[in-house]
């Protein structure tokens, strides 16, 4: 079956998108308002965009509503924010903070997400995240302003956490059997990260 975009309302485009680009890491970020209201959310279109400098992108689709959703809000407006890598220990909390809830209230109290101050940034940090950047707001890239539309966020990354019992100091590498990191797929779809095989480049 083939799909012309052209033909097909927002709603579809999307469902065809988010349910064949998968599986797909979460960013779970963490920002600070000005008002000092700690926000804390989910978006799995995301990844890294250069090493070198270090920097990681995620993408905001759109509200129906037209207004930019609390994340990015804040980050034009205070410049920081960290990224988290969500696993399993952490994806009903992860899940829990989708609520749409209004901005003076912190999904950190809501899902009741035990946090940490950050190394170098004023957003908190969810304490039982095992790899967190800390990261300062390089770029916004509207795409489009449409309901569904993109806008592009490039982050500067300046400090990163591994948790020690993830870090191989023999390798310099992060042990990815016990990251244990989840990806989303299409609709209320999670994909889990068991049963790894490695493969040699050749």
């Amino acid at each position: 079956m083939i799909f012309e975009t052209a033909n097909l309302e927002a709603n579809e485009i999307y469902r065809l998108l988010n349910g064949g680009v998968t599986p797909r890491p979460i960013a779970w970020i963490s920002t600070l308002s000005v008002d000092g209201v700690a926000n804390l959310a989910p978006y799995s279109f995301f990844n890294v965009a250069s090493c070198n400098p270090p920097i990681l992108w995620y993408s905001q689709v759109n509200p129906r509503t037209g207004q930019d959703k609390d994340t990015l809000r804040n980050l034009i407006e205070t410049k920081e924010c960290v990224v988290h890598i969500v696993n399993t220990q952490l994806l009903e909390k992860m899940n829990l903070s989708c609520a749409a809830l209004p901005s003076e209230q912190s999904e950190f109290d809501f899902a009741e997400i035990e946090s940490c101050p950050s190394h170098g940034v004023k957003p908190l940090s969810v304490k039982n995240s095992m790899i967190r950047y800390e990261c300062h707001l390089r770029e916004v890239i509207q795409l489009s302003s449409l309901p569904s539309g993109g806008t592009v966020v490039l982050l500067d990354v300046k400090s990163i956490y591994v948790d020690d019992r993830l870090w191989q100091a023999d390798t310099g590498m992060i042990d990815q059997q016990q990251l244990d990191s989840v990806g989303r797929m299409g609709g209320e779809f999670y994909s889990f990260t068991t049963g790894l095989q490695a493969f040699k480049r050749p």
